[in-house]
């Protein structure tokens, strides 16, 4: 079969490989319908060092059951599925508490000790299925538009919802989202859901920030540094935002974050950070009172809480995707990416 694999900063290529097969009696084989490029894809794509055998790519995909191992109870060939960026037993202490990115048995897509492939792939061999997958009443033939937002509960809109979540929103809150990428998109639109009153995005790209107004921005703030602090500051009265959901992983959202949140406030952080020291001291964190809280969400936790909208079209999340690749075009996905000319693609084997 073909799959994406990565071999330095900028070299993607889509390769031959072989078939994945049943490894374990909890494993089942799914045929990708549709995968995609994830923003956290370009961090590598930015810095990786070469590497003469590669490293799969793809952490999000959606697809048909092919095969199940003999100890596979809740699944079946045939089965639609969606599957979460994070493999997870389901049985554990940490999957139990609705943490399954901490999952004592699990881990992630192209993990070597795992031994997970990745998404970005004709099919995909998933390692404790049961735990992992979660089958959606969906044929596979399914119109686009609906397809798309099932993929966006692989990740992103997950991602989104789960910074809303750790951040506090409810009812009449302010929340101020840092990043106009897809999860920025979709932490507005979850945010809206919890019933914030005044949501403030932060973003410069106009058809990107069309669309967070439409899923539930009631203000857009272009500028950055402390000309974009300044406006945050404005909207709110002098005070500062209540919840600050930051979107993107670098050090300047951060302090950006630092910059527009209140004494007493929250800082969730869903962008993977691409950095390992930042202030928390009494200046930034601890003299006012915030609190940071965020991380890599374990969207299995989500997914079938926020199926329900998807499935009757309340919600319709998938309009993050703003383009659709062949498997083979995939290396042109992540340049459009890159380059600014995709929000985000989807692909489709």
């Amino acid at each position: 079969m073909k799959a994406t694999y990565m071999y330095a900063a900028g070299d993607v290529r889509v390769i031959d490989v072989p078939d994945p097969i049943i490894e374990q009696p909890t494993d089942a084989l799914v045929r990708v319908t549709r995968a995609c490029v994830c923003g956290s894809d370009l961090h590598p794509y930015h810095s990786m060092p070469t590497t003469p055998d590669g490293s799969p790519m793809g952490h999000e995909f959606i697809g048909v059951i092919e095969a199940v191992g003999s100890d596979v109870t809740t699944l079946r060939v045939g089965d639609f599925v969606i599957s979460p960026f994070a493999v997870s037993c389901g049985t554990c202490e940490y999957c139990r508490a609705g943490l399954q990115t901490s999952c004592v048995r699990g881990g992630f897509w192209s993990d070597p000790q795992l031994g997970t492939a990745g998404a970005q792939a004709e099919a995909v061999r998933v390692p404790l299925a049961d735990g992992t997958l979660v089958k959606a009443p969906v044929d596979a033939n399914a119109d686009d538009a609906l397809l798309a937002s099932l993929l966006t509960l692989s990740d992103v809109y997950g991602t989104g919802w789960h910074a809303a979540v750790r951040g506090g929103v409810t009812a009449g809150s302010t929340v101020t989202v840092i990043g106009d990428g897809a999860v920025g998109l979709l932490a507005v639109l979850s945010a809206r859901q919890l019933g914030a009153e005044q949501i403030i995005l932060m973003g410069r790209h106009r058809a990107r920030t069309d669309l967070g107004r439409e899923f539930g921005a009631t203000d857009v703030v272009a500028e950055r540094g402390d000309e974009g602090i300044e406006q945050i500051r404005a909207l709110t009265g002098g005070m500062g935002s209540q919840i600050v959901l930051e979107a993107v992983g670098h050090r300047p959202a951060y302090d950006q974050a630092i910059g527009a949140v209140r004494p007493g406030g929250v800082i969730s952080r869903v962008g993977v950070p691409q950095y390992d020291e930042a202030p928390v001291g009494f200046g930034s964190l601890f003299g006012p009172n915030v609190t940071l809280t965020g991380g890599p969400a374990p969207v299995r936790a989500y997914i079938e809480q926020l199926l329900p909208a998807v499935l009757d079209g309340t919600v319709v999340p998938g309009k993050v995707f703003d383009r659709t690749m062949s498997l083979t075009e995939t290396p042109k996905a992540y340049t459009a990416m890159d380059t600014r000319e995709a929000l985000k693609v989807a692909v489709r084997p």
